[in-house]
């Protein structure tokens, strides 16, 4: 920068900076695998201390630009730090025999959550072999029938020893079909009626007394009947409860004995065991029917029948003590594509049945939090940020350090239906965001929760500066990528020309870009053409031709806009000099499409009160920017030029065709040029065009796109001829910027144009008129017939006739009239 002279025309070397890199092999196959992310040192450091630290709240974002590697670097990071993490703890649930809808959550050391199930299971196909076998069996038979052959006997035995009292009394009992009856005998035949009616009155009395008694004792018997077969039930019931318990207990037994180290499995196997000598007829029940199938066979997974769902395990996190390898397995690190309501803390699924919606714990679905607890959970900051409810609960589960299972209808009450409310399961993890740096300031500025919640910020930088011993970083980074997609390696050349493309995408010359996506798509394209070569390694050729058809694709806008003024509809020129008009240098972004194009500013003077119109501002075509870098135009003159008379000037500048909105203040020095031509009267050469915005002292100062920008000017003269006096003016500050494509420069080389950097609006003065701008001398004159000189004297006229103006009309003179 320093041996570079404003006014002066760069070589072609200065415009796009140095392209020996300093790099000494053939191809990157030959280099070291790059492990870490170069120039982002700042972030990996915070990356490190929140994967390390074990204080609450230190969650991290992760803000970058896309493509500097922002989610491969925080991925492979903490892969890295869970690796030596201790396996977290498997989560359960389980039925809550005594409250159904509320679940028991049970934590079991890594990997015993699927063993637990499997027992569970085997547990229950083997009481569902033993329970029926228990009661089919000759002991259980013969013990029942004692039973019920004991009340039975006590039954008949106080029936006969009645039937013998009736005998001897003169009466039977006789079995009707109302039920038991007493009626009066002779020998062994039923008296009847009317022989009954022939009896003395005596025996008639004897007899009805006889059958009263009997008839009281018979109630007295069939009375008891009832406790008897209450007893004889409560007899077998415990009966059933012991053969039940004997099975349970020793089906079960087993199962205790594995896990009686857990506290909290042994007392849910304790609820277990009494439920399923409670509930012993479940095992009983026959496949009878359309369910048993056409042919029915023995099975071994009785787990899975609609009766035994109660004693299912329902896992919900389960972890391998080790890898496949056979290495620690670590703590999880879990990245959530979809960071839904559902997808974060889980769910509770629904089944219908005959129009009505059930659940039952076996149907608790785990989220992401489930399954990344003890670990890392790495999510996309606005893809959680615009799911329903998302944000909220995951910030609910951070601060309580729990996960609470709810839905959006329970939420928003839209579901009447019985739900399940599951223990909360602990939480402790490290949550960390991925997104864009306004995403984060906005959440900083709007959201008090997200700083106390969110302590680390890991910017990532999205450039790196160019030394040497960061080039071959570089292209071990380069390499690195080639080799991870599965690429050829890439010749020394084709590395030198994508350190070259990542100064253009960084736009500065002092800067590689870090924005590895972009790289990484060049890298894959330049590959495609390599192999439709025949090419053993990604050479120079190939990464121009995929930047090229890139830029084709691209470029059909940039096509049209060129067209446009090539046809003179947009009217540009591009020979000749006009006063008040310039070719002023802007930057369309459409998209991915981004191309320079020139646009004509005009302005016209004439005498008034010191307002400087801007036509687009008026129009409200005009953003803020660009209004004040309008407004700067006036702090210049009127610290420029007649420092002692009220500036009496009414100017307009406009930009020419133009439709839509215009922003920004690279146009400000063109715009001041154009200007200060119209006040000289002095023409503007059409063949340059200048960008650059400019201050009230008339420093040129650096703006964005100027590669664009050139090029976009240089095309539109290449398409009518070059001449060898078409060029550009820029700020003299955006030189180090220049990273321009091979055709500029080629055209430069041999003279056809140029690229002039300014420092001052003198220097762009005498440029663009071919008159020399002029200085104050030390009489406080500028120099006679200097554009500065001129301008001057059009604004101290205009200041003397504004003057005369404003006295009465009978003291008005002529230009030489004393007041």
């Amino acid at each position: 920068m320093d041996r570079i002279i404003p006014g002066t025309p760069l070589d072609p070397a200065t415009l796009a900076g140095a392209e020996d890199f300093g790099l000494s092999f053939a191809t990157t196959a030959d280099l070291d695998p790059m492990q870490d992310w170069p120039g982002q040192a700042r972030a990996l450091d915070a990356l490190h201390l929140a994967a390390d630290t074990r204080h609450a709240d230190f969650n991290l974002f992760v803000l970058g630009t896309p493509g500097t590697g922002r989610h491969s670097a925080t991925r492979t990071l903490l892969r890295g730090v869970a690796a030596d993490r201790p396996v977290p703890d498997d989560w359960v649930y389980v039925a809550n025999f005594d409250d159904p809808r509320r679940p028991v959550a049970i934590a079991l050391p890594p990997g015993q959550a699927e063993a637990l199930r499997q027992a569970v299971q085997t547990l229950i196909n083997d009481l569902a072999n033993d329970i029926p076998a228990i009661f089919d069996s000759e002991d259980y038979q013969t013990r029942r029938r004692t039973i019920e052959d004991a009340y039975s006997d006590r039954h008949e035995q106080a029936m006969s020893a009645l039937a013998d009292t009736a005998r001897e009394k003169g009466v039977a009992i006789v079995r009707t079909p109302m039920g038991f009856g007493v009626a009066a005998r002779k020998d062994d035949e039923i008296l009847p009626p009317e022989a009954y009616e022939k009896l003395p009155k005596a025996e008639q009395e004897r007899i009805d007394s006889a059958i009263d008694e009997i008839r009281q004792k018979l109630e007295e018997i069939l009375k008891e009947m009832p406790n008897g077969m209450k007893a004889q039930r409560q007899e077998v019931e415990e009966l059933n409860i012991s053969m039940a318990e004997q099975g349970v207990d020793d089906a079960i037994r087993e199962l205790q004995t594995r896990f009686e180290g857990h506290p909290a499995v042994s007392r849910y196997l304790a609820a277990m065991r009494q439920d399923l000598i409670d509930n012993a007829e479940l095992f009983l029940i026959r496949e009878d029917g359309p369910q048993a199938g056409a042919f029915p066979v023995a099975t071994t997974r009785h787990y899975k029948k609609p009766q035994f769902q109660r004693y299912a395990v329902n896992v919900m996190v389960s972890h391998r003590a080790d890898g496949p390898d056979g290495t620690p397995a670590g703590a999880p690190v879990i990245e959530e594509s979809l960071p839904t309501l559902a997808n974060l803390i889980g769910r509770i699924e629904y089944t219908s049945d005959q129009g009505a919606l059930l659940t039952d714990f076996t149907m608790i679905r785990p989220g992401a939090l489930h399954r990344a607890n003890g670990g890392f959970l790495i999510l996309d900051a606005a893809q959680v940020l615009t799911e329903p409810l998302a944000w909220d609960a995951l910030k609910r589960c951070i601060r309580g350090g729990e996960i609470s299972i709810f839905s959006a209808g329970e939420r928003f009450s839209l579901i009447s239906t019985e739900t399940l409310e599951p223990d909360p399961i602990p939480l402790k993890l490290r949550v960390v965001l991925v997104g864009e740096r306004r995403l984060y300031y906005l959440l900083v500025a709007l959201d008090p929760d997200f700083a106390r919640l969110f302590k680390l910020e890991a910017d990532f930088d999205d450039h790196m500066p160019r030394t040497p011993d960061n080039a071959v970083l570089f292209a071990r980074l380069i390499g690195s990528l080639a080799h991870g997609a599965g690429l050829r390696a890439v010749s020394v050349e084709g590395v030198s020309r994508l350190l070259s493309e990542s100064l253009r995408l960084s736009e500065d010359a002092e800067r590689f870009t870090l924005n590895l996506g972009a790289l990484s798509d060049i890298l894959h394209e330049a590959d495609h053409w390599t192999g439709k070569a025949g090419a053993d390694a990604i050479r120079q050729a190939d990464i121009d031709t995929a930047i090229a058809a890139a830029e084709r694709r691209a470029g059909r806008l940039a096509e049209q806009s060129q067209e446009a003024i090539t046809r003179a509809t947009l009217l540009i020129d591009t020979e000749g000099a006009r006063v008040g008009q310039i070719n002023a240098l802007s930057v369309l972004e459409i998209g991915k499409t981004r191309f320079g194009r020139p646009s004509r500013v005009t302005a016209r003077v004439r005498m008034g009160a010191g307002k400087l119109v801007d036509i687009e501002r008026e129009a409200d075509l005009g953003g803020p920017v660009h209004s004040k870098g309008v407004m700067i135009l006036s702090g210049y003159l009127a610290g420029q030029y007649v420092p002692d008379l009220p500036l009496s000037l009414w100017a307009s500048i406009v930009f020419e065709q133009s439709y839509g909105g215009v922003e920004g203040d690279s146009a400000s020095a063109a715009e001041l040029f154009a200007l200060i031509s119209a006040l000289a009267e002095l023409p503007i050469s059409q063949s340059l065009a200048v960008t650059g915005s400019v201050n009230q002292f008339g420093d040129i100062q650096a703006i964005g796109g100027v590669n664009e920008k050139i090029e976009g000017f240089f095309d539109i003269c290449a398409a009518r001829g070059l001449t060898g006096s078409h060029g550009v003016l820029i700020p003299h500050s955006n030189v180090k910027h220049l990273v321009l494509r091979d055709r500029v420069r080629a055209a430069v080389a041999e003279g056809q144009f140029r690229v002039i950097p300014i420092a001052t609006v003198d220097q762009g003065l005498t440029l663009l008129t071919g008159h020399p701008a002029g200085e104050r001398g030390p009489d406080g004159a500028f120099p006679a017939d200097s554009v500065n000189a001129r301008a001057e004297a059009r604004l101290s006229g205009f200041a003397q006739a504004r003057r005369r103006f404003s006295m009465p009309p009978g003291r008005r003179g002529g230009p030489g009239t004393a007041p």
